[in-house]
């Protein structure tokens, strides 16, 4: 299509999105359901328009998979509010290790016995399915903030982690195929994929998030220097923490995450014998500059526009994104173990994968099994199938893998968008009439 032709689909696109948007609210769909179904038909099996072959063109949708795979981190980072040595850390921890630990094993020995793959393929399978996805999770409930319900916290914060912790085994897997180099004794990998990738890149984040937000708030509540601009912090925040780690070989998803997470966390230091600001009076409220330089107001001023401005970057990475793996589809070779695998992975694998990670927590009934439930694959691992692509994975093995992926994810965005809804407002219902008892 010419440039005015893209011009009008997407601005259809993102108008008829936002003037449908409490009929969505309405039904049990979601926005990366449509995006998907107009993927497929913009894709080469029905209008031909978009063509995004992940075999020819690996290096380029690994990038587009990149950058929104960081946005999503990054706004995850800043929704949560649990501080760090909160207790109900524990679980998202749990679900990101141990769950995605013993998935990777799970579905790495389903490769090896059922698919017939050799043992890195196998492994390689596992990393690139076990990270679960922080955008299409978002449509779980979490009430994000300091007093979260445990299930959507959980949720949340194991869709945050899981994408950097998958790294190592990402890496694993490819080493065993001869795609990367694991050192003598696998002492490269120990080291550096696992060890100092996942420790470095949290501290990297965490440190980066941590000073550059109080600098800011100190530079705004001390001086009335640095306001405004609160998208180019956000943006340039993100990007500080990913090419630090990236260039210290350090895990750039967790760094994100972590830097997000920082940020959230910075607190007022307010001048000694100051007061917070009145209620404002009038229908405009209080300027963003007066908010912006008040030593109550500061830093809360500075998370708010932040995040506001990183949630709808991150829908737009969710549009684009969902829109490309619609029409990748159509690369992804009909494999008759598409039909079992899907619905093993997402219906058993993740159920028993979580009751390994949940064992000794005190987790209602519905709670366990919402969570082994929505164990939602996107982004994450459309992102490291991309890598394997551009490392060099061709033959049977990459096609396996793309045919895998691309419909576990397609599947997994359908099924879970679907019961998404009615089932939280079971949950919800529920924990309401258990709490007015």
């Amino acid at each position: 299509m010419s440039l005015p032709e893209w011009s009008f689909f997407v601005g259809v696109l993102l108008v008829s999105m936002v003037l449908a948007g409490t009929l969505l609210g309405r039904l049990p769909l979601t926005g990366a359901m449509i995006y998907l179904v107009l993927g497929w038909l913009l894709g080469p099996r029905v209008a031909d328009v978009l063509r995004p072959d992940p075999y020819a063109h690996a290096a380029a949708l690994q990038a587009l998979a990149e950058v929104a795979l960081l946005i999503s981190l990054f706004a995850v980072g800043l929704q949560l509010g649990v501080p760090l040595r909160d207790w109900r850390w524990r679980l998202p921890l749990r679900l990101a290790f141990v769950s995605m630990a013993a998935m990777v094993a799970m579905v790495a020995a389903v490769g090896v016995a059922w698919l017939g793959l050799p043992v890195g393929a196998a492994v390689l399978l596992g990393a690139i399915l076990s990270p679960t996805d922080p955008v299409l999770a978002a449509g779980v409930p979490s009430d994000r903030g300091a007093k979260p319900d445990r299930l959507g916290f959980s949720l949340a914060g194991e869709g945050g982690l899981n994408d950097g912790a998958a790294f190592p085994f990402v890496m694993l897997g490819l080493g065993l195929l001869g795609l990367h180099e694991l050192g003598p004794v696998g002492w490269r990998w120990w080291s550096v994929d696992l060890v100092w990738a996942t420790g470095g890149g949290v501290a990297i984040g965490g440190l980066l998030g941590a000073a550059t937000g109080r600098l800011v708030v100190y530079l705004r509540s001390r001086h009335d220097e640095a306001v405004g601009l609160d998208e180019f912090l956000g943006l340039g925040l993100l990007a500080l923490a990913y090419g630090v780690a990236q260039l210290g070989q350090a895990s750039g998803f967790l760094a994100v995450f972590a830097a997000g997470l920082a940020l959230q966390r910075v607190r007022e230091r307010p001048r000694s014998g100051s007061r917070p600001l009145p209620a404002a009076t009038d229908s405009q409220g209080h300027s963003y500059e007066t908010l912006a330089t008040h030593s109550h107001h500061a830093s809360a001023t500075m998370r708010d526009s932040v995040r506001g401005f990183n949630e709808q970057l991150e829908k737009l990475a969710e549009l684009a994104l969902v829109l490309v793996v619609g029409a990748m589809l159509a690369y992804a070779k009909p494999l008759p173990a598409v039909w079992w695998f899907v619905p093993l992975l997402l219906g058993v694998l993740r159920p028993l994968s979580v009751l390994a990670a949940t064992l000794g927590e005190r987790l209602t009934r519905s709670q366990r099994v919402l969570i082994g439930w929505f164990g939602m694959r996107g982004i994450g691992s459309v992102f490291y199938l991309l890598l394997a692509l551009h490392l060099g994975l061709a033959g049977r093995v990459a096609d396996v893998l793309v045919s895998l992926t691309l419909w576990t994810v397609a599947a997994s965005v359908i099924v879970h968008g679907l019961t998404a809804q009615p089932l939280m407002q079971r949950y919800l219902s529920r924990r309401r009439a258990a709490r007015g008892r």
